[in-house]
């Protein structure tokens, strides 16, 4: 029955070894890479224009337009080399980040890469901020969605940049006031209001941002990072708890923790680490 059921497959299914699937796996991650470099560089327009030109030849001969199909062709072999020359910049950046990766990282996840990107742009910008005494409250979405904390601001869709956010939180600027949202990488929305904490019993020292964060970290598992603009200490807020006097490179720590996709189910355990290690106030 076995032999009938594999009689019935097409031919190169049956003929399929494991070193054409390993050929296959190969092929299709080195086009992932190309289509991730061509989304990220310039490369697009002229990838779409060489497409272009290859449907123009196969018309061309198909219609039996000699002179055209002549001068295509011809065109066609001076594109490897344009793309070559014109985007030398960016092939050489390219291959030496292959020259700089470990064999054993092609295989793992981006997510401790991304977590890295944003806890390195958050951090920048919270010191940068905190050295001019500028507030600022910036909130990482997590498992628990936050649409109705976003729809209360303005949207923006931007990919995170330690430059945006000093922009967004300057002073009597149209976005200053109110929390920013960080989604999967991006800034989604600006100016958002925050439900206030009820707890009754917190020290009068704390303001409104930090308030703020209080209160939607008691109702989410979203991570607050706040900037006082009194004081330029910086908070971090998760599940109610707010710890004080981050540093550029604590923080960054403590946000990639969070953030990585292989501790985000233990964040509370790593939170109280760094609340031992941190000055702690109530």
């Amino acid at each position: 029955m076995f032999e009938t059921s594999l009689s019935n497959l097409p031919v190169f299914l049956r003929t399929l070894s494991i070193t054409d699937l390993l050929d296959v796996v190969i092929v299709a991650y080195l086009f992932y890479m190309l289509s991730k470099f061509v989304r990220e560089t310039r490369a697009g327009t002229l990838i779409k224009g060489i497409i272009l030109l290859l449907i123009f030849t196969w018309i061309s001969n198909l219609l039996q337009l000699n002179t055209i199909n002549y001068l295509l062709r011809n065109l066609m072999q001076f594109a490897f080399i344009a793309f070559i020359v014109i985007f030398q910049p960016e092939l050489r950046r390219a291959l030496e980040k292959v020259g700089r990766t470990n064999f054993s990282s092609l295989f793992t996840q981006e997510e401790n890469n991304s977590a890295e990107l944003v806890a390195n742009e958050i951090a920048s910008a919270a010191v940068a901020l905190s050295s001019k005494r500028i507030g600022a409250l910036i909130v990482l979405e997590r498992k628990t969605k936050i649409g109705d904390i976003v729809r209360t601001g303005c949207e923006l869709n931007s990919d995170i940049s330690s430059e945006l956010l000093i922009n967004i939180f300057i002073p009597n600027t149209p976005l200053h006031d109110g929390a920013v949202i960080v989604r999967d990488n991006k800034i989604v929305a600006a100016r958002c209001i925050l439900p206030l904490t009820q707890n009754e019993t917190l020290s009068r020292e704390f303001g409104t941002r930090h308030r703020a964060a209080l209160g939607l970290s008691e109702s989410s598992d979203a991570a607050i990072i706040v900037v006082s603009e009194e004081t330029g200490k910086i908070s971090f807020t998760l599940n109610g708890d707010m710890s004080r006097n981050y540093t550029e490179d604590t923080l960054k720590k403590v946000i990639t923790k969070v953030l990585s996709s292989d501790s985000s189910d233990n964040s509370d355990n790593i939170f109280s680490k760094w609340k031992e290690m941190l000055k702690w106030k109530k």
